[in-house]
């Protein structure tokens, strides 16, 4: 049984439903227009004087008057942690807000692994921050049809001048990513993801080197590697032998295993087939799904898998805890995994526990059918959605938040922190981070969640960027992560923003979806070799009939309406 519970808000004598918005029908668009897109030719005209400024309410790009505005922060729970709401980071924020604009922050934590629910409840209650972070598109669309989102279109456009920081970086296409294209309406804004990585495979070095096997470049190479894990138990893993997991996912199958999924699906595939099966990331629709999963269940069946992959949800330690005792050969995960978390990352306990050798290499062995190895990552825009409730009262003061938020400066401090603190200073200029202890700790890497409008590294000069990727992580080999970085980016193909509006099937169809979704993963990689195709075909059944279905029907009807018989986007 697995021990995720699906929670329902009730609101107004009304279920209020949650959708596991995706984002993966997303890609740059480029600028200018196509049909499908908005027209947004180019960013507002700068030069227009914003009306606070013009009725006095600011002076001097500040408000007369001190202003006061909530801003949700994510508490991810983190042992040995910090405070969300109170630390010097928030404090660095605080200041620089009042400073600049006379405007007074005060942070609300989200717990980050139910933050869907929590905001349902605030939304509800009436008591969301001003300004509110989630990845979950569907939430939003669902209470602005309610009243309860402000339409930000006219906001963003009549104070381009005063939020010059926010347009540079995001740009028109993030700023404009969710516009509806009929009726121009404008819910949220989009971040942008500066490193587009998704996720990578990992194995055990030190493993493959005591058992004398090369890194595997295929598919059929990585699984000789499981077998020889598994085989080799007593000699890897001595008296704790019955406690080898040669390979590792998550309940999240579609996730975790993301990068063997997508070697099955035709990396041709076209623009329309993506999209009217891009409503959940996790690719559970898209063609040549089931056979990657055949693949897993076989796995599983050979004992190659973790065997209780499915007991454990977001947010619980317990396959953690396995790789940083070494009993894991092989798993894939976000592109950084084993390297996140400073003296506490997976590839540092390995260190303290198993001996000086044991690490974990990104690798790339899943291959497609012609040969590469296709990844089908995110956009730059495919990140957390900004969208302010209607209960802020104060939304110039909350666009003048992500104005400062996207200012370089203030971007690059709260990614680095301080000098010998947070990070050292090489000598071609680059950064390298170094763990931290007490107040100046990081809850997030590189600070995301303050750093809102900006997901991944990025310093205000772009070369020292690229430079200094390879020195983010503390106490890691920069070379591993230099390799890491190049796998998740080898063949990445990114996706591409369909915009035919509103698809009203998907509305509060997410959560439920998603759950039919993991479960229909979990069961079809736990069966029987033998019961897979029944297995598979029942649950998939269950999920399409559940609405699945609809939204598939409906994406392509308004796809048909928009490009016509065309089953490629036109070129930007």
């Amino acid at each position: 049984m697995k021990k995720r519970v699906l929670s329902l808000v009730l609101a107004a004598c009304m279920v209020v439903p949650t959708v596991a918005c995706t984002g993966s029908d997303a890609a740059n668009p480029g600028d200018g227009n196509q049909p499908g897109q908005v027209a947004v030719d180019e960013m507002p005209d700068t030069d227009a004087v914003a009306a606070a400024v013009e009725s006095g309410e600011i002076v001097d790009g500040k408000f007369v008057e001190t202003r006061h505005i909530t801003v949700e922060v994510y508490d991810r729970g983190n042992d040995g942690g910090t405070d969300p709401t109170n630390n010097m980071y928030t404090d660095y924020i605080k200041q620089g807000m009042l400073d600049t604009y006379n405007v007074e922050v005060e942070f609300v934590a989200v717990p980050r692994w139910t933050e869907v629910d929590e905001l349902n409840n605030l939304l509800a209650a009436g008591t969301a921050p001003d300004i509110c972070v989630t990845y979950d598109y569907a939430t939003i669309q669902q209470y602005a049809k309610m009243g309860g989102v402000l339409d930000l279109s006219d906001l963003v456009a009549d104070n381009a001048s005063l939020t010059p920081n926010l347009w540079s970086w995001l740009g028109v296409t993030n700023m404009y990513w969710d516009k509806d294209p009929s009726d121009g309406t404008l819910w949220a804004i989009e971040g942008k993801r500066a490193v587009t990585n998704r996720i990578n495979t990992f194995i055990r070095k030190d493993w493959l080197d005591q058992l004398g096997l090369d890194v595997p470049t295929t598919t059929d190479e990585f699984e000789a590697c499981l077998v020889a894990f598994r085989d080799n138990a007593d000699t890897l893993l001595g008296s704790e032998a019955n406690m080898m997991i040669p390979y590792s996912v998550s309940y999240d199958v579609g996730w975790r295993a993301a990068t063997l999924i997508e070697s099955y699906i035709d990396p041709e595939i076209s623009d329309f087939d993506y999209y009217v099966n891009g409503f959940d990331d996790r690719k559970l629709t898209v063609p040549g799904t089931k056979e990657a999963v055949r693949k897993l269940n076989a796995w599983y069946n050979d004992g190659l898998m973790w065997n209780d992959f499915a007991m454990y949800s977001n947010g619980e330690t317990v396959e953690d805890d396995y790789m940083k005792a070494g009993y894991v050969g092989a798993f894939s995960h976000n592109w950084d995994y084993p390297f996140r978390n400073g003296d506490d990352s997976i590839n540092a306990s390995l260190k303290r526990t198993v001996g000086e050798d044991a690490c974990f290499i990104a690798i790339d062995p899943f291959q497609d059918k012609n040969g590469g190895h296709t990844k089908f990552v995110t956009s730059s825009a495919g990140d957390r959605k900004i969208f302010f409730p209607d209960s802020n009262d104060e939304p110039l003061a909350s666009l003048l938040y992500l104005e400062w938020i996207s200012d370089p400066a203030h971007i690059q401090y709260l990614q680095l922190g301080d000098e010998g603190v947070t990070h050292n200073v090489l000598e071609d200029g680059s950064y390298e981070i170094i763990a931290a202890t007490g107040d100046p700790i990081q809850n997030s890497g590189f600070n995301i969640d303050y750093t809102i409008t900006c997901n991944g590294l990025n310093l205000a000069d772009p070369d020292k960027t690229v430079l200094s990727i390879a020195h983010s992580y503390a106490g890691i080999d920069p070379a591993i992560v230099k390799e890491a970085n190049k796998i998740a980016n080898t063949d990445a193909r990114h996706e591409k923003n369909v915009n035919v509006g509103v698809i009203e099937a998907e509305d509060g169809m997410g959560t439920a979806l998603a759950e039919k979704r993991d479960i229909l993963y979990d069961m079809a990689v736990s069966c029987a070799v033998a019961d897979f195709d029944a297995t598979w075909d029942k649950y998939m059944e269950d999920y399409l009939s559940s609405g699945g279905q609809d939204i598939i029907d409906e994406r392509t009807e308004k796809w048909n309406a928009t490009f016509g018989d065309s089953k490629m986007l036109p070129e930007d």
